[in-house]
């Protein structure tokens, strides 16, 4: 299905298959492509570049689709490396975590640092960690081969 380009978004780079790779939804999802490209919030005289997921409900694109500026997708992929670099060693605390302090880390960003610690606001943490826990066990392999991927393309550029 091909990406809308008549929309404020407007794509520069597609990927217009993304419904076969989907994870756990490949080949029924209703997330039908990602691009990046044009922000759909730009100014006259302000570009910025975001990313979009591209939603179809199989009559019309989707008001879910959600588009994100760039530096947030990667803010995502580098909370979703440290929560993995966590829940590996996790098993070791009673729990999953220490509820005195459920602070992970602070990774340094644009002088400041984003925080990521364990929600202890949820009233249903407890149950919720382990649900976490039990579901990224289950989808290792497809975090796996997109880490690898994207290790290798880092790799490639310098970092």
């Amino acid at each position: 299905m091909k990406i809308p380009v008549t929309l404020k978004h407007k794509p520069v780079i597609v990927s217009e298959d993304y419904a076969t790779i989907d994870g756990r939804n490949a080949n029924h999802s209703d997330a039908q492509g990602l691009s990046l490209g044009l922000a759909q919030w730009n100014d006259r005289g302000r570009i910025d570049i975001s990313a979009k997921v591209w939603r179809h409900t199989g009559g019309k694109w989707s008001r879910q689709s959600e588009e994100l500026p760039l530096h947030r997708v990667l803010d995502l992929a580098i909370l979703v490396c440290r929560s993995l670099e966590y829940f590996r060693e996790a098993y070791r605390i009673p729990g999953l975590y220490d509820p005195q302090h459920p602070q992970i880390d602070r990774i340094g960003l644009q002088g400041a640092a984003m925080t990521v610690s364990v929600c202890t606001d949820n009233p249903m943490i407890d149950e919720d960690i382990q649900l976490f826990r039990d579901a990224l066990g289950k989808d290792d392999e497809l975090i796996g081969e997109r880490l690898a991927s994207l290790s290798r393309l880092l790799k490639e550029m310098g970092y």
